[in-house]
């Protein structure tokens, strides 16, 4: 089979997945500048993908117009017509299946061939090796960056993920620069909420190094999160500490990507605010419980030593969960093993 011209790639999941996939399709696309892409998820993670030459957002609803094998089949039905040559699954899960299964019938009634279809491997055996309590096989795995790549390596492109580019800065908007105000000279944002508890710096720990660091005139600390709970608890820490902005229910997404880009540092869990920062090569430093960098969703092109890890020789299991979706009985605390003092001490390093 020739190189496809169009590739439809999948990945619907949550935001810090998808933002991992914006670094690998900007390089692949400077580096095959002829091919069209069209990248399918979920429609509020459509500002991660603009201004990417050559890349077309297609977004789907799953849980209204996109529900269940009919909604799916619709969707299926939408696009067909767009004149795929090939299909990149970075997902891998029934819904995407569900879609493999309809452009294979397509491909092999229109196309005559089976071919043009690759999926994501996940390391499923390795990560499991790497989390398991007895016999562990502590190494580093493939980044999830490099398994996204090698999807569409399996078509017959090189795609070089070293030496980078990335986007220009936007100027901050005026109606932003007056909620962040003036007078400072670096700009640190904090992002103190993950998915899972099992990946949170603990809210007592986290104040404290908002409070030291906000005594620096120098700064100032912007707070990221999401939802009303987050933005509650963000808005109290603004209210308690000079210096201190939280964005949560002030900006769109669009433009706190633009803020994001600006930070002379971000400091986030394993989550999502960890790739919307590496993905505009904003220095990032990553606080981990009980993952791990080695799992293969460290931040993108980011130095291992930004990463902040618990006590090792106190908590020798870790990892114990990929995901951060599972209890690991007696690691409750392994994050307090980090000190706050450890973690503003990083943030003056690398700032």
């Amino acid at each position: 089979m020739s190189h496809p011209k169009h590739i439809l790639v999948i990945r619907l999941s949550a935001m810090g997945d998808v933002a991992m996939c914006v670094s690998v399709l900007r390089a692949f696309v400077a580096q095959n500048p002829k091919v069209k892409i069209t990248f399918l998820s979920r429609s509020f993670l459509k500002p991660l993908f603009a201004n990417i030459p050559n890349v077309i957002f297609y977004a789907v609803d799953v849980n209204n117009k996109h529900k269940g094998i009919i909604g799916l089949y619709k969707l299926y039905k939408e696009i067909k017509n767009l004149n795929f040559d090939a299909v990149a699954d970075f997902h891998n899960v029934l819904r995407s299946k569900v879609l493999r299964f309809f452009f294979s019938l397509y491909f092999l009634t229109d196309r005559k061939t089976w071919n043009q279809i690759e999926v994501i491997d996940k390391g499923r055996a390795e990560k499991k090796a790497l989390t398991r309590t007895t016999n562990k096989i502590f190494k580093q795995l493939k980044s999830t960056h490099e398994r996204y790549a090698d999807v569409l390596r399996k078509f017959g492109f090189k795609i070089d993920l070293k030496n980078p580019q990335f986007p220009k800065k936007e100027n901050i908007p005026e109606n932003i620069k007056e909620i962040i105000g003036n007078g400072y000279k670096k700009i640190i944002g904090i992002a103190p909420f993950a998915q899972y508890e099992t990946k949170m710096y603990p809210l007592d720990l986290i104040e404290k190094v908002i409070s030291k660091l906000s005594e620096n005139n120098n700064y100032k600390i912007l707070l990221f999160g999401g939802g009303e709970k987050e933005k509650e608890i963000l808005q109290s820490f603004e209210n308690k500490f000079k210096n201190t902005i939280s964005l949560v229910g002030k900006v769109k997404l669009k433009d706190e990507l633009i803020v994001i880009s600006h930070l002379n540092c971000m400091v986030s869990m394993d989550s999502a605010n960890s790739h919307l920062a590496a993905m505009q090569n904003v220095k990032t430093i990553s606080i981990w419980g009980i993952t791990h960098p080695f799992t293969g969703f460290y931040p993108f092109n980011q130095p291992l030593e930004y990463a902040l890890i618990p006590n090792l020789q106190k908590f020798p299991n870790i990892p114990c969960s990929i995901y951060g979706n599972k209890t690991c009985d007696g690691y409750e605390e392994a994050m307090r093993s980090i000190s706050p003092n450890q973690v503003i001490d990083k943030i003056n390093n690398i700032i």
